[in-house]
């Protein structure tokens, strides 16, 4: 695996502060899944491999040095190839740079990494949980599920109304609730709230989010004495992407160290907490 260049397709801002950005690049396309992610250099700087390996880089500056992690979003086959998006929202200097990206501009990617989302072939009825901008690492799971025929319902939590995942944007098929915790939308409270009344239907579960809602999802599995699956993305703070640098070291219930980008970045919830 090496680094490669990525053409941006199309960039828009979907809702608040949320940005979609599709892209062509058939090597870091092939054999992903859900639930993996990339490595985004969000600077000018290029890198190019040649067939011996060798890597030639050039810039105008490596500022912000570090990649940043994100998901796949979603896929799609378009124009012969398999293209994929990502979902992000500005909170520093290297997503504002890339949030202001042109179509037909390069963007230095690695990828795909980790271990993705893990779907039983017999599962039809898929709880899919979002906290804030989760949403981003589920989609491409929704989509696939719709795809197989299989029911999934997307809950989805925020601070306010306007950080809510449009409905628009989701395939039909999905069925969509959501909580805020302002009570601007939906449920006024958190979205793990919504999770019990849910827990019956759902064959399996997947969630992407904050650590407190994790802990607060494992809270409610143990009240309700459910043994289900329930896999999660984590998030952390990376520097690699490529467990070199044991920046997003996390710690498992049962001892040892576990690596986000290496060994994740799906666990199983009750693993963790």
């Amino acid at each position: 695996m090496q680094i490669e260049q990525a053409r941006i397709i199309s960039l828009e801002e979907a809702y608040p502060n949320a940005y979609l950005i599709w892209l062509s690049c058939p090597p870091a396309t092939k054999g992903a899944r859900p639930g993996e992610f990339l490595m985004v250099h969000c600077n000018d700087s290029v890198f190019d491999g040649s067939p011996n390996g060798d890597l030639k880089v050039t810039a105008t500056t490596h500022d912000p040095l570090l990649p940043r992690p994100m998901s796949y979003h979603r896929f799609r086959e378009q124009d012969g190839e398999r293209q994929f998006s990502m979902l992000f929202d500005v909170r520093g200097r290297g997503t504002a740079w890339l949030s202001r990206r042109r179509p037909g501009d390069a963007l230095s990617v690695l990828g795909p990494l980790g271990h993705g989302f893990v779907n039983k072939p017999r599962a039809s009825n898929l709880l899919l949980v979002a906290g804030g901008l989760g949403v981003a690492g589920l989609l491409a799971l929704a989509d696939q599920a719709v795809s197989e025929g299989k029911s999934v319902t997307l809950l989805h939590g925020a601070r306010t109304a306007d950080q809510i995942f449009p409905s628009r944007l989701l395939p039909p098929q999905v069925e969509l609730a959501v909580a805020t915790d302002d009570g601007s939308a939906g449920h006024k409270g958190y979205v793990t709230d919504l999770l019990a009344q849910h827990l019956p239907w759902a064959d399996e579960i997947f969630a992407c989010g904050p650590n407190s809602m994790f802990a607060s999802m494992a809270h409610v599995l143990r009240q309700q004495q459910s043994r289900k699956s329930v896999q999660v993305l984590m998030e952390e703070h990376m520097a690699c992407g490529t467990g070199v640098c044991y920046g997003c070291a996390v710690f498992p219930r049962r001892g040892g160290v576990r690596l986000v980008c290496k060994d994740g970045p799906r666990f199983e919830l009750r693993e963790i907490f």
